[in-house]
């Protein structure tokens, strides 16, 4: 394949595939064009226009993420042109709310100390929850917007706080519509839609209802998928910031599906939970309980060793004792009334494999067909 069968983006030429659009060959080939709205596996809708490019011959800036990629177009993703609309479309973004992001002009202040005067030059007392983790922002600095050019429009929503996971801050939303693409189109909840037009625009349930009064299932997705603070877990907002967290892979117990997620870990305590992306099967998508139901880690009441009970009352015990005890226990009520005195009752919460084992031995060891399913009871 010659180059005129390529496209070449920055002087390179790539190949493509038929119906790929400019973003996914630039991502494919670690280009990097920012994007705000853009959400892999839903359909592009180009609402952000911070992806724009320019390309050769053509009047105006497109969208990389719905322009399809054709043989022999060359396109640029840094041009003057396109800096210049990138930092009017960032510009636009911050006079849509409450942006307290940290914005500057060119300084040689490295990264680290602009975050620690934050406040000196934002002038606010309240910083967003995603401070240091906002898409939003880390374009500001990328391209060097300076505030003040657009009067702050404000918003006419207060904060939606009654939700028992999830904290609606309106003022903070960009209407990027990454929220309703992944409530719509990935979970198919159809939980949340755009509602009302101009400066009345926002992000409603049905009869712009409160979410805990809506169809919504509470799985979070909205909160992984936004870019900006606007959706916020509850119990993390102005407790934890992100780089006071370390992040560890493991798999949801709450069902075989084994789904992949990061556990955020602060003083070895779990304060978050997220999905890992890109990875199957869940591909960071995750339920309710996978999202929120971590409390139980730390539970005072949570058994954290075996326990045998004697004359009425548990006591702890080690793991042989625990498992001796079981298996003589086995062998006596099945000697003395046959296997099928003894049951076997396997857990959702347990993976295939290890269904498959209890099934084993629940067959094989204890000689009985008495084995079933929690999820059935």
């Amino acid at each position: 394949m010659n180059d005129q069968e390529k496209i070449i983006i920055n002087g390179n030429a790539f190949s493509f595939e038929p119906g790929e659009t400019i973003l996914a060959v630039a991502g494919r080939n670690h280009i990097d064009i920012p994007t705000l709205c853009h959400l892999q596996g839903a359909s592009p809708t180009g609402n952000c226009r911070v992806c724009v490019v320019e390309i050769e011959n053509e009047k105006d800036l497109l969208p990389s993420c719905n322009t399809l990629a054709e043989a022999g177009m060359v396109v640029h993703s840094e041009s003057p042109e396109v800096v210049k609309a990138r930092r009017l479309i960032i510009q636009l973004m911050l006079s849509t709310g409450n942006h307290n992001c940290a914005i500057r002009g060119t300084s040689s202040d490295d990264w680290t100390q602009f975050q620690m005067r934050v406040q000196e030059y934002d002038d606010s007392s309240e910083l967003c929850p995603v401070w240091g983790d906002c898409r939003l922002q880390d374009l500001a600095y990328r391209y060097q917007v300076e505030p003040g050019r657009f009067s702050d429009a404000g918003t006419p929503y207060p904060m939606e706080t009654v939700n028992p996971f999830i904290v609606r801050d309106f003022s903070r939303c960009i209407k990027c519509g990454r929220c309703v693409q992944a409530c719509n189109d990935i979970q198919v909840n159809n939980a949340i839609q755009f509602g009302y037009t101009g400066s009345n625009s926002k992000i409603i349930a049905a009869d712009d209802k409160v979410l805990k009064d809506s169809d919504c299932v509470f799985c979070g997705e909205c909160v992984q998928v936004c870019p900006v603070g606007a959706l916020v877990e509850k119990d993390v907002r102005y407790r934890v910031r992100h780089w006071e967290t370390e992040k560890v892979r493991t798999t949801c117990s709450y069902c075989g599906v084994g789904c992949q997620l990061y556990l955020h870990v602060k003083d070895n305590r779990v304060v978050k939970v997220s999905g890992v992306e890109d990875v199957p099967p869940n591909y960071g998508s995750l339920c309710v309980k996978g999202r929120f139901g971590y409390d139980f880690i730390h539970s005072p009441e949570r058994l954290t060793a075996p326990m045998i009970k004697e004359n009425g009352t548990f006591r702890e015990a080690t793991w042989d004792e625990a498992l001796d005890t079981v298996a003589r226990r086995f062998s006596e009520i099945k000697e003395t009334n046959g296997p099928d005195s003894l049951g076997v009752l396997t857990s959702a919460r347990i993976t295939n494999e290890e269904n498959y084992i209890a099934n084993k031995f629940a067959r094989a060891v204890l000689k009985t067909n008495n084995i079933d399913h929690c999820a059935r009871l």
